[in-house]
Protein backbone atom coordinates (compact mmCIF):
# COMPACT_ATOMS: atom_id res chain seq x y z
CA UNK A 1 0.00 0.00 0.00
CA UNK A 2 1.61 3.12 -0.98
CA UNK A 3 0.88 5.76 1.76
CA UNK A 4 2.98 8.90 -0.09
CA UNK A 5 1.91 11.18 -2.68
CA UNK A 6 -0.87 12.87 -4.26
CA UNK A 7 -3.26 10.48 -3.86
CA UNK A 8 -2.89 9.54 0.02
CA UNK A 9 -5.42 11.88 1.55
CA UNK A 10 -8.24 10.79 -1.24
CA UNK A 11 -7.47 7.51 0.60
CA UNK A 12 -7.98 8.33 3.90
CA UNK A 13 -11.53 10.29 2.86
CA UNK A 14 -12.90 7.47 0.47
CA UNK A 15 -11.52 5.08 3.70
CA UNK A 16 -13.56 6.79 6.17
CA UNK A 17 -16.10 8.41 3.69
CA UNK A 18 -19.79 8.49 5.90
CA UNK A 19 -18.24 7.98 9.07
CA UNK A 20 -20.23 8.94 11.84
CA UNK A 21 -19.13 9.49 15.49
CA UNK A 22 -19.56 5.87 17.01
CA UNK A 23 -22.11 5.38 19.44
CA UNK A 24 -21.63 1.65 20.88
CA UNK A 25 -18.12 1.72 22.96
CA UNK A 26 -19.14 -1.79 25.21
CA UNK A 27 -18.33 -4.46 22.28
CA UNK A 28 -14.58 -5.04 22.25
CA UNK A 29 -13.85 -4.95 18.02
CA UNK A 30 -10.09 -4.76 18.91
CA UNK A 31 -7.73 -6.34 20.94
CA UNK A 32 -6.29 -3.95 23.87
CA UNK A 33 -6.34 -3.87 27.20
CA UNK A 34 -9.20 -5.42 28.83
CA UNK A 35 -9.62 -8.76 30.14
CA UNK A 36 -12.60 -11.10 28.15
CA UNK A 37 -15.85 -9.55 29.81
CA UNK A 38 -14.14 -7.30 31.50
CA UNK A 39 -16.22 -3.92 31.84
CA UNK A 40 -15.21 -0.84 33.95
CA UNK A 41 -17.77 0.41 36.41
CA UNK A 42 -19.91 2.90 35.33
CA UNK A 43 -20.39 6.05 34.48
CA UNK A 44 -17.70 5.87 32.06
CA UNK A 45 -16.24 9.17 31.18
CA UNK A 46 -16.95 10.09 27.33
CA UNK A 47 -13.26 11.06 25.55
CA UNK A 48 -11.76 12.11 22.09
CA UNK A 49 -8.59 11.68 20.55
CA UNK A 50 -7.11 12.94 17.48
CA UNK A 51 -5.59 10.60 14.82
CA UNK A 52 -2.97 13.29 13.27
CA UNK A 53 -1.95 12.15 9.94
CA UNK A 54 0.74 14.57 8.62
CA UNK A 55 0.58 15.07 5.11
CA UNK A 56 4.57 15.39 4.38
CA UNK A 57 5.60 14.99 0.87
CA UNK A 58 8.17 12.30 1.82
CA UNK A 59 5.54 10.49 3.30
CA UNK A 60 2.88 10.10 5.56
CA UNK A 61 3.79 10.19 9.23
CA UNK A 62 1.10 9.90 12.87
CA UNK A 63 2.12 12.49 15.59
CA UNK A 64 2.12 10.77 18.73
CA UNK A 65 2.60 12.34 22.43
CA UNK A 66 4.58 9.88 25.12
CA UNK A 67 2.56 11.50 28.49
CA UNK A 68 5.00 12.25 31.45
CA UNK A 69 5.21 9.79 34.02
CA UNK A 70 3.17 12.42 36.84
CA UNK A 71 -0.11 12.00 34.88
CA UNK A 72 -2.71 9.48 36.79
CA UNK A 73 -4.14 7.72 34.01
CA UNK A 74 -1.49 5.85 31.51
CA UNK A 75 1.74 8.02 32.50
CA UNK A 76 4.84 7.43 30.39
CA UNK A 77 2.64 5.39 27.70
CA UNK A 78 2.68 6.60 23.75
CA UNK A 79 -0.47 7.91 23.11
CA UNK A 80 -2.91 10.06 20.24
CA UNK A 81 -3.57 13.70 21.75
CA UNK A 82 -6.67 14.16 23.22
CA UNK A 83 -8.94 14.08 26.49
CA UNK A 84 -12.19 14.68 28.39
CA UNK A 85 -14.77 15.99 27.09
CA UNK A 86 -16.14 19.02 29.15
CA UNK A 87 -19.01 21.01 29.35
CA UNK A 88 -18.70 23.29 26.70
CA UNK A 89 -17.47 21.12 23.86
CA UNK A 90 -20.26 20.41 21.51
CA UNK A 91 -18.95 17.08 20.29
CA UNK A 92 -16.07 14.82 19.85
CA UNK A 93 -14.37 16.63 17.38
CA UNK A 94 -14.54 19.78 19.65
CA UNK A 95 -12.93 17.90 22.66
CA UNK A 96 -10.40 16.15 20.00
CA UNK A 97 -9.22 19.54 18.86
CA UNK A 98 -9.31 21.67 21.63
CA UNK A 99 -7.26 18.86 23.50
CA UNK A 100 -4.49 18.85 20.79
CA UNK A 101 -4.29 22.52 21.09
CA UNK A 102 -3.65 22.04 24.67
CA UNK A 103 -1.56 19.08 24.95
CA UNK A 104 0.84 19.79 22.14
CA UNK A 105 0.01 23.16 20.64
CA UNK A 106 -1.44 22.56 17.31
CA UNK A 107 -3.73 24.86 15.82
CA UNK A 108 -6.35 23.27 14.38
CA UNK A 109 -6.00 25.44 11.52
CA UNK A 110 -3.85 23.16 10.22
CA UNK A 111 -5.97 20.25 10.79
CA UNK A 112 -8.62 19.13 7.98
CA UNK A 113 -11.07 16.48 10.46
CA UNK A 114 -11.52 13.47 7.73
CA UNK A 115 -13.74 10.92 9.75
CA UNK A 116 -14.09 8.79 12.52
CA UNK A 117 -12.91 5.73 13.30
CA UNK A 118 -14.52 2.56 16.00
CA UNK A 119 -14.94 3.69 19.24
CA UNK A 120 -13.10 2.65 22.05
CA UNK A 121 -13.33 1.61 25.94
CA UNK A 122 -10.37 1.42 28.29
CA UNK A 123 -9.73 0.15 31.02
CA UNK A 124 -9.88 3.30 33.25
CA UNK A 125 -13.54 3.72 31.89
CA UNK A 126 -13.32 6.17 29.17
CA UNK A 127 -15.54 5.78 26.03
CA UNK A 128 -12.57 7.01 22.98
CA UNK A 129 -14.06 8.46 20.13
CA UNK A 130 -10.66 8.47 17.98
CA UNK A 131 -11.40 11.71 15.02
CA UNK A 132 -9.06 11.17 11.91
CA UNK A 133 -7.00 14.38 11.07
CA UNK A 134 -4.92 15.37 8.32
CA UNK A 135 -2.09 17.83 9.26
CA UNK A 136 -1.08 20.07 7.12
CA UNK A 137 2.87 20.86 7.51
CA UNK A 138 4.13 24.46 8.34
CA UNK A 139 2.66 23.95 12.42
CA UNK A 140 4.62 24.69 15.61
CA UNK A 141 4.05 22.88 18.56
CA UNK A 142 4.03 23.67 22.43
CA UNK A 143 3.92 20.55 24.46
CA UNK A 144 2.50 20.74 27.98
CA UNK A 145 5.11 19.64 30.59
CA UNK A 146 2.61 18.71 32.57
CA UNK A 147 1.38 16.32 30.48
CA UNK A 148 3.12 15.59 27.75
CA UNK A 149 7.19 14.18 28.13
CA UNK A 150 7.76 13.99 24.36
CA UNK A 151 6.09 14.98 20.50
CA UNK A 152 7.42 12.15 17.85
CA UNK A 153 6.43 11.06 14.29
CA UNK A 154 5.78 7.32 12.73
CA UNK A 155 6.21 7.13 9.54
CA UNK A 156 3.13 5.60 8.22
CA UNK A 157 4.94 2.92 5.67
CA UNK A 158 6.23 1.85 8.98
CA UNK A 159 3.33 0.92 10.73
CA UNK A 160 1.97 -0.27 7.66
CA UNK A 161 4.15 -3.17 7.35
CA UNK A 162 3.13 -6.49 8.57
CA UNK A 163 6.44 -7.30 10.43
CA UNK A 164 6.09 -4.09 12.22
CA UNK A 165 2.74 -5.06 13.95
CA UNK A 166 3.24 -7.58 16.76
CA UNK A 167 0.87 -9.55 18.78
CA UNK A 168 1.39 -9.60 22.78
CA UNK A 169 -0.18 -11.09 26.06
CA UNK A 170 0.23 -10.21 29.33
CA UNK A 171 -1.36 -11.09 32.66
CA UNK A 172 -4.21 -8.92 33.60
CA UNK A 173 -6.45 -9.67 36.96
CA UNK A 174 -5.31 -13.51 36.22
CA UNK A 175 -6.42 -14.09 32.49
CA UNK A 176 -3.94 -13.59 29.60
CA UNK A 177 -4.61 -10.41 27.46
CA UNK A 178 -3.56 -10.11 23.94
CA UNK A 179 -2.57 -6.48 22.64
CA UNK A 180 -0.63 -5.00 20.01
CA UNK A 181 2.52 -3.39 20.02
CA UNK A 182 4.30 -1.26 17.25
CA UNK A 183 7.89 -0.99 18.17
CA UNK A 184 9.68 1.95 16.68
CA UNK A 185 13.12 3.97 17.68
CA UNK A 186 12.79 2.90 21.23
CA UNK A 187 8.68 3.30 21.70
CA UNK A 188 6.58 1.30 22.51
CA UNK A 189 3.55 1.95 20.64
CA UNK A 190 0.95 -0.51 22.55
CA UNK A 191 -2.46 -1.12 24.35
CA UNK A 192 -5.73 1.60 23.76
CA UNK A 193 -3.53 3.93 21.17
CA UNK A 194 -1.79 0.58 19.37
CA UNK A 195 -5.20 -1.13 19.05
CA UNK A 196 -7.05 2.42 16.94
CA UNK A 197 -4.10 1.97 15.43
CA UNK A 198 -4.73 -0.90 13.64
CA UNK A 199 -8.03 -0.18 12.96
CA UNK A 200 -7.26 2.72 11.15
CA UNK A 201 -4.74 1.12 8.94
CA UNK A 202 -6.95 -2.12 8.29
CA UNK A 203 -9.88 0.50 7.45
CA UNK A 204 -6.73 2.01 4.79
CA UNK A 205 -6.12 -1.05 3.29
CA UNK A 206 -10.15 -2.07 2.91
CA UNK A 207 -10.51 1.70 0.74
CA UNK A 208 -7.03 0.45 -0.85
Amino acid sequence: MNLSGGNFPELIRRSLKGAAPPQDFSPRRARGDLPPGFMPKPPWKPAAVLVPIVNRPAGASLLLTRRTERLQDHAGQVSFPGGGREQGDRDPVETALRETEEEIGLDRRYVEVLGFLQGYLTISGYTVTPVVGLVTPGFRLQPDPLEVAEIFEVPLQFLADPANRQLRERDLGGQKVAYYLFEFEGHAIWGATAAMLVDFLDTLVGAA
